[in-house]
């Protein structure tokens, strides 16, 4: 028996907690294997049909066992579907639309970071971390979305991958040449996603990059105040740092 306090043990984690904490990696895993698939599905073209119909297949194999967590954290939460989907749009989201699933892997990131229970990297540093590859994954998806309903569509400017990466880039840092756009409404629809949340994600490395400037600046002129109020107290003659 256990001479801790009552007050002093952690509290029990829910049946929630524990489920979610059980599904990280693999749904990292799923999601990795999601965006592989659809990917080698839009890339490779000249596949045979055999290799597509696999393809396919592990998307709704993947996407599947998306629905499923997303039943069974409904389930255990204990609420009505109504409020579940309210007070958690982002996961009802991933589920309807799977391509911004892979996002969510940057939080496994943070497992892998850690080390004797401590994060390695301070917070702003870990948020700059986190958002860069949740751009990346981003980018890289829309990327694909844009080229798979772009390439065959009449008057298309984005005709390659090249073509959709470039685009993503200068969509994704709110550049804009307009040189290639996307003209069928699912590529433009994917372009309205990609921009909203480039800008909050973007928004949040400048954001935290800026205050870690002004706490280092703001440590460095602290340290000078104090180096010239221990001078100021020395005794005439008395060598600095005595």
């Amino acid at each position: 028996m256990s001479d801790r306090p009552a007050g002093d043990r952690p509290p029990t984690p829910s049946r929630q907690e524990r489920w979610d904490r059980r599904m990280e990696v693999p749904l990292a895993v799923a999601s990795l294997v999601y965006l592989t698939g659809y990917a080698v599905h839009v890339l490779a073209r000249r596949l045979p049909p055999v290799w597509h119909g696999v393809c396919l297949t592990v998307i709704l194999t993947t996407w599947a066992f998306f629905v499923v967590d997303y039943l069974v954290r409904l389930r255990l939460s204990g609420l009505s579907p109504f409020r579940f989907l309210r007070t958690h749009p982002l996961d009802t989201l991933v589920v309807l639309l799977p391509l911004l699933r892979p996002v969510r892997t940057v939080k496994v990131y943070e497992r892998i970071r850690r080390r004797r229970g401590e994060p390695r990297l301070g917070l702003y540093g870990r948020v700059m971390v986190y958002s860069g590859l949740s751009v990346a994954l981003l980018g890289f998806a829309g990327a694909l979305t844009v080229y798979h309903h772009e390439v065959d569509a009449p008057g298309a400017t984005i005709l390659t991958f090249g073509d959709s990466v470039w685009w993503a880039c200068s969509t994704l840092a709110t550049v804009g040449y307009g040189d290639v756009s996307p003209v069928t409404p699912a590529g433009r629809v994917t372009a309205v996603g990609l921009m909203a949340c480039s800008l909050a994600l973007l928004g949040a490395v400048t954001g935290s990059f800026s205050s870690w400037l002004v706490q280092a600046f703001t440590r460095e002129d602290e340290k000078r105040t104090d180096e010239k109020r221990t001078d100021a107290g020395r005794p005439p003659g008395d060598p600095p740092g005595a």
